[in-house]
């Protein structure tokens, strides 16, 4: 599995736009939630002023903890609560605004829109690569020593109470073959995506349906991802590798446990493919299917 790292790279066509000085309309606002072991400084700063100068809308990345450091070791559901407290701080949301998400940013992102009680209503959603089904195998990183101290935890034992409670991927790790353990010992995902059949809670399903416009990104050579098929929701079958799910199969979709059938059957999840690597989105592909989101 690729270093799950990898920052994103943006392959500008026209490098003047991420410098221009577009006028800012009084457009609604986004924010955006970096992925694990980034920080809002540096080349998400740079990604975002490129997303408000091609809108015209105001956006800004919303740190959680210190950043690069807690993405890796702030359990989900403490990252969830946070970007809640933090979003209905922001006057300038009151009304409403849109998430760009990228990577396990969009977990941090679905968290803030199911789990936040009192907060404004959130538009439009564009998921850039987010392990919305799951990842099946352990992340690796050849980074530095901090983020190895998590892989080599997580390959310990993935759901031991100590690895769910301290290292933040692991709450979306879903090993096919281990779905009693998963479901029983998983401090996330399981919540989040309502897979448990005896604490399934509309509050969360009815606030996800409430998107006006879901955008789910896959890059077609996605090595980070395992599959790269859980942008799109889909994943493998409960009993092991052999066999993946498209989203349509999937029992999320089928019984509609998050309202993901409910928001498909009007019109409102857009599926995208793009070609590249993970995060690597070209500048044509952010005009397409990202930008037109945080203008409407």
């Amino acid at each position: 599995m690729a270093n799950i790292l990898r920052r994103p790279v943006l392959l500008l066509t026209v490098a003047a736009v991420l410098f221009s000085t577009a006028p800012v309309s009084n457009s609604i606002p986004f924010i955006l939630f970096h992925g694990i072991g980034d920080k809002c400084s540096g080349g998400v700063s740079n990604f975002t002023q490129l997303l408000s100068n091609l809108s015209a809308s105001p956006g800004s990345c919303l740190e959680i903890g210190n950043g690069e450091i807690d993405t890796w070791f702030m359990p989900l559901m403490h990252q969830a609560n946070e970007a809640c407290e933090k979003v209905k701080m922001m006057k300038e949301l009151s009304q409403g605004y849109k998430i760009v998400a990228q990577s396990q940013g969009n977990l941090v992102a679905r968290g803030l829109i199911e789990f936040c009680d009192d907060a404004p209503p959130v538009i439009n959603y564009v998921s850039l690569g987010g392990p919305h089904a799951g990842i099946a195998a352990i992340p690796k990183c050849s980074s530095g020593p901090i983020c190895a101290i998590a892989e080599d935890l997580m390959k310990l034992e993935i759901y031991n109470d100590f690895v769910q409670d301290h290292i933040a991927p692991s709450g979306y790790v879903k090993i096919p073959g281990e779905m009693t353990k998963y479901l029983d010992h998983s401090k996330y995902l399981p919540k989040l995506n309502n897979e448990r059949p005896d604490q399934r809670n509309s509050t969360f399903k009815n606030r996800f349906m409430s998107l006006h416009n879901l955008v789910l990104v896959m890059f077609q050579n996605d090595t980070t991802l395992v599959p790269k098929e859980t942008s799109w929701f889909g994943y493998y079958t409960d009993d092991g590798f052999d066999s993946l799910l498209s989203t349509q199969q999937t029992k999320l979709y089928i019984e509609d446990w998050i309202g993901l059938k409910a928001l498909d059957d009007v019109g409102k999840v857009k599926y995208v493919s793009v070609s590249g690597d993970h995060l690597m989105i070209a500048y044509n592909d952010v005009v397409k299917y990202v930008v037109p989101y945080l203008m409407a």
